[in-house]
């Protein structure tokens, strides 16, 4: 099947200016691509490290790993760099590779149609779009998860969620308390035990923690590393951190793997090497295998949460009153900070705008079960349009750059079936994609992930709602499509 699409310059717009959305339109680019335009909703780039700028916010992906693959970075202050310091270093790309004439800020898309062969688009500022291919970029958090507490709005002092942090609150000698674990949860109470007058921390369930050095790179091996390219690719291809990566993703897919039970171990010693207390050292006892939910990297958090102002708080929040909050077993504390450390709707992706396929096929109708994507970047009934970081991508504690970037060179091979001319669009079978979640689902029942607890890896129906095999299957299912398993008009 052949048409006359090669013989044209192909428009393609990208949704999110966050890491995958700059990948994207550098890997355009790349490839002499110049028809680009790049819609995002705020007003710079940056994804979820624009959204998050919480006290003691760290990325817990080692620096050099979280980094595009042809944009190493010599200036990484630590092994485990500071959010801004992530956020610096998406800007200095975008800057590199003079991105910020083809993106268009404070515009978001509210609704994608497709008809004609194109993506027919709608934006907030009334704009219209027309696009071969689109891109969703969107990121899976970034939908803050406001709990329903009764009584929020009674309350005197300031509330805010993690992600929507207030920097004119003054935080120094206050009352405060934070409610939620997670990641975010312990960065925070890690970063604030020292500056609050006391400090709460809620928790529904604890979590494991996995002990780390944060160790900073010294003036001689950045030098080192801005000196000497093979020196700085080295450490960014680290092999022993890659073998470590391949056993954690190993130990995931096979609970009663060696390595899983060696993960085990080092999080149970964590936990009773540094509590001393042993009703507190219970309360920080998570009842769920480690990795259950994401694994917690941190140095310090035993240390913070053994502080005389520190209080670790297994009752749940019954309540939120004008002057703090009242726990399940009715002791009320006052506050004068409440921080929501309460995560993302990790569902949305690109949710809520309007996104219409195929014979009319909505996004909300192809997802009325749960979200899904052919190895994560492709839905049936929706041509020429594709994902990174969709539904069932690997998550849990890897490195989505390079995960994106696997999936960057899937989608592009793709994409040249249209570029070349061989057909008008394409995009995954409806058959392809059933197998594929059979699969999925069945592999990831019996993952860590489905071994019982409560996380934001699971799907509505209580399904893990990751990629369920190891990091090298996923490497190596990206290499090339199966193209018999798509659709092509």
């Amino acid at each position: 099947m052949t048409n006359n699409n090669a013989n044209r310059q192909h428009r393609y717009v990208i949704i999110g200016a966050g890491m995958a959305g700059i990948l994207a339109a550098i890997k355009l680019r790349e490839a002499g691509k110049h028809n680009i335009r790049v819609y995002e909703k705020a007003d710079r780039i940056g994804g979820t490290w624009r959204e998050n700028t919480y006290p003691g916010l760290t990325c817990d992906v080692p620096s050099h790993s979280y980094t595009y693959s042809f944009a190493p970075n010599p200036e990484w202050s630590r092994h485990l760099p500071p959010g801004a310091e992530v956020q610096a270093y998406f800007e200095s790309v975008v800057a590199k590779y003079n991105l910020e004439d083809i993106i268009s800020f404070n515009e978001e898309i509210t609704q994608c149609e497709f008809s004609d062969d194109q993506w027919h688009i709608k934006t907030s500022r009334g704009n219209s779009d027309c696009a071969d291919f689109v891109i969703a970029a969107t990121g899976v958090l970034h939908h803050p998860r406001i709990p329903r507490i009764e009584g929020m709005e009674t309350f005197k002092g300031d509330i805010f969620h993690s992600a929507r942090w207030d920097h004119s609150v003054a935080l120094d000698n206050k009352r405060i308390a934070v409610v939620g674990t997670g990641s975010t949860g312990v960065q925070i109470v890690t970063a604030l035990a020292d500056r609050a007058a006391t400090l709460c921390h809620y928790q529904r369930t604890p979590q494991w923690i996995m002990p780390v050095v944060n160790g900073v790179f010294s003036e001689e091996e950045k030098a080192l590393f801005r000196n000497d390219p093979v020196a700085l690719k080295g450490i960014q291809n680290d092999p022993e951190l890659e073998a470590n990566i391949e056993r954690f993703s190993v130990a995931i897919t096979e609970p009663d793997s060696a390595a899983m039970h060696e993960i085990e171990n080092i999080v149970t010693q964590n936990l009773e090497q540094s509590i001393s207390d042993p009703e507190l050292r219970e309360r920080l006892r998570p009842q769920y295998r480690a990795a259950c939910k994401r694994l917690i990297y941190s140095e310090n958090f035993y240390v913070a949460a053994q502080k005389p102002n520190v209080d670790i708080l297994i009752e749940g929040v019954d309540k939120i009153e004008e002057n703090g909050i009242r726990s399940a077993d009715g002791t009320l504390r006052e506050f004068d900070v409440i921080v929501l450390a309460t995560g993302f709707e990790a569902d949305r992706f690109m949710r809520p705008m309007t996104i219409t396929g195929e014979n009319g096929v909505t996004l909300e109708q192809a997802w009325s079960e749960r979200p899904s994507a052919y190895m994560s970047v492709s839905i049936p009934d929706f041509p020429n349009f594709f994902m990174l970081n969709g539904p069932s991508g690997p998550v849990g504690n890897f490195s989505l750059i390079e995960i994106a970037e696997h999936q960057w060179h899937y989608i592009s091979q793709l994409m040249a079936l249209v570029e070349n001319g061989v057909c008008r669009k394409v995009s995954a079978s409806q058959y392809a994609l059933s197998e594929f979640d059979k699969a999925r689902i069945a592999a990831a029942k019996k993952s860590i992930f489905g071994s019982g607890c409560q996380s934001w890896y699971l799907d509505a129906q209580g399904i893990p709602a990751t990629w369920p095999w190891t990091r090298s299957q996923f490497k190596e299912a990206m290499k090339k499509p199966n193209f018999a398993a798509y659709c092509l008009g």
